[in-house]
């Protein structure tokens, strides 16, 4: 999915997963109104930009669009960061908990992860 997004980077995003109610991106254009997103997902990649980019920029991108949750997917240091709660172009709240822990994702999307399959990725 693609999302229109604030001013980052051309106005444009391509988060690595959203999650959104069923259906209502069918017939949207290409760049979609991030209105619906319940929370964007991103994973941090070895490119030398990735703490600039995903632990600092596009947090702030997101938040200011009004997506309720970020959740990074942190390979590099082991561990599940979820920012939530937008206010003012920023998250009010970060939680940061260690591969293996359960997560709990707040409303609106109410949830707990399990992340103990995410230790595969750094052994």
């Amino acid at each position: 999915m693609l999302v229109k997004i604030d001013t980052y980077r051309a106005g444009r995003a391509r988060p690595d997963g959203a999650l959104a109610p069923t259906g209502v991106f069918a017939g949207q254009p290409e760049w979609a109104d991030p209105a619906p997103v319940l929370m964007v997902v991103e994973v941090t990649s070895r490119d030398q930009d990735t703490d600039r980019r995903v632990r600092r920029e596009e947090p702030r991108a997101y938040a200011r669009t009004g997506i309720p949750v970020y959740l990074l997917i942190d390979r590099e240091k082991g561990c599940v960061v979820v920012r939530s709660d937008p206010v003012d172009g920023e998250y009010e709240r970060m939680m940061i908990q260690p591969f293996g822990a359960e997560v709990e994702i707040p409303a609106p999307v109410g949830v707990t992860l399990d992340t103990e399959p995410l230790k595969a990725w750094v052994s």
